[in-house]
C-alpha cells in the first residue's frame, strides 16, 4: 500500500476517540457536541453558554470556567 505524505499526516493527526491519554483535557472542542455537553455539565451551565465562552476566550477549559463563573 502506497500512502502519500498528506494521507500519512491525516492519519497521524486524526482525533482517535478510542485513545484517551489526557493530552487534550485542557481544551474543549466546540465542534464536538459531547465535549461541549461535558463542559456544560462540569460548569453547571448550558451548552450554549460554553460555546459563547469559547468564542469569547478560546478553548482553554480553565478560561471557559472563569468566563462562565464571571458572567
Amino acid at each position: 500500500m502506497v500512502v502519500s505524505c498528506f494521507e500519512l499526516k491525516f492519519y497521524i493527526m486524526s482525533d482517535n476517540k478510542s485513545k484517551q491519554d489526557g493530552r487534550d483535557d485542557s481544551k474543549v472542542d466546540a465542534n464536538d457536541s459531547s465535549e461541549v455537553a461535558y463542559a456544560a455539565k462540569e460548569f453547571g451551565v448550558t451548552s450554549a453558554k460554553v460555546k459563547e465562552a469559547i468564542e469569547a476566550v478560546g478553548s482553554s477549559r480553565k478560561k471557559i470556567g472563569e468566563y462562565v463563573k464571571g458572567n
